[in-house]
């Protein structure tokens, strides 16, 4: 097995501390992971997974992707590993009712849940997918190809008031407005197919001195479309609180990051799930206000030196987990 294979064009991030704070976890009736149950809930290429269900020889893992192409790479990957991995086609939000599809309940059926947040290694290196700013390409965006949202409708559709909003909310984008109101006087004339054409509108709208010093000038209108493409902030607050409550006592949730918008939902949810409900005056707390999860990494946990100097696509990310309060082995 090897983490860095081109056929996959992905590197897993974290992989090795991932393991370490969920396998706890998947290791409570088995040392071997029998009978636990793992969901990946952002299985892209099956790095992360192929992991677990090879230092783990008895886990099983229930893999989630929205990407059809994803899915079939992962399955093929994984294939060799018979019943122990099942894939399942949905959005992360999804999750509860591919569980009960499964045959689990939405609540206290499994024991861990990773999620690998944002665009894929592999989706930025499909150039057709119209991800990456890097290369020309159709303005798609689409993780799912079967949703009828693309980038090119928002930029050919949306008025600039909406267009603002966009560049604005999904990617914190100083210029939104300018961008907004530049793109549609731009369209009149020809509208966008191109991830080429919005490109060289940034280039020529973004202030010079803001392009030398605040990175590539499409970095946050790409995510921002993106993120609205895939309705990705709207899925992940979903989510989350899904994931909490799909855990056994004692299961642990870890969640990594790569963007601001993304932390603050996680972390809010895990701040809201790790805090008291006792009056802050009481002189002890009340079992039944005491938090339900606890926090197993202080704040947001970072990618080393050496993983970024590796996979440069590890330096931004921010990585949570919470356990379940609980002993399994008692419930």
């Amino acid at each position: 097995m090897s983490d860095n294979d081109s056929r996959f064009g992905h590197i897993p991030v974290m992989r090795d501390r991932c393991y370490e704070l969920l396998a706890p976890a998947l290791t409570v009736s088995s040392a071997d992971g029998s009978g636990a149950v793992l969901v990946d809930a952002t299985l892209g290429a099956g790095g992360h997974t192929e992991y677990f269900l090879t230092m783990l020889p008895g886990l099983t893992v229930v893999g989630l992707d929205r990407d059809t192409n994803a899915l079939d790479i992962a399955r093929a990957r994984l294939a060799h590993f018979g019943s122990r991995f099942i894939g399942v086609h949905t959005r992360y939000d999804g999750m509860a009712d591919a569980l009960d599809g499964l045959g689990y309940r939405a609540t206290s059926s499994v024991d861990a849940v990773l999620f690998d947040l944002g665009v894929s290694s592999m989706q930025l290196d499909q150039a057709e997918r119209g991800f990456a700013y890097s290369v020309d390409a159709p303005l798609d965006m689409r993780m799912n190809a079967q949703d009828e949202l693309t980038a090119a409708d928002i930029l050919n559709t949306y008025s600039a008031v909406e267009l603002s909003r966009v560049l604005s909310r999904y990617g914190e984008e100083r210029f939104a407005r300018r961008i907004a109101d530049e793109i549609v006087r731009r369209r009149d004339a020809e509208p966008f197919t191109r991830s080429g054409q919005l490109v060289e509108l940034l280039y020529a709208t973004i202030p010079a001195a803001t392009r030398r010093t605040g990175g590539h000038p499409a970095k946050r209108t790409f995510q921002a479309l993106r993120i609205a493409v895939n309705a990705e902030l709207e899925s992940l607050a979903g989510a989350i609180p899904t994931a909490m409550a799909a855990l056994r006592p004692g299961g642990r949730v870890a969640v990594m990051a790569y963007q601001s918008l993304e932390d603050k939902i996680v972390k809010a949810e895990f701040t809201a799930a790790t805090a008291s409900r006792s009056p802050i005056d009481l002189p002890v707390e009340l079992p039944s206000d005491a938090p339900e999860f606890r926090a197993i990494t202080r704040g947001a946990e970072r990618a080393d030196e050496a993983e970024i100097e590796v996979n440069p696509r590890s330096a931004p990310v921010r990585l949570r987990a919470v356990e379940r309060v609980g002993d399994r082995r008692k419930s």
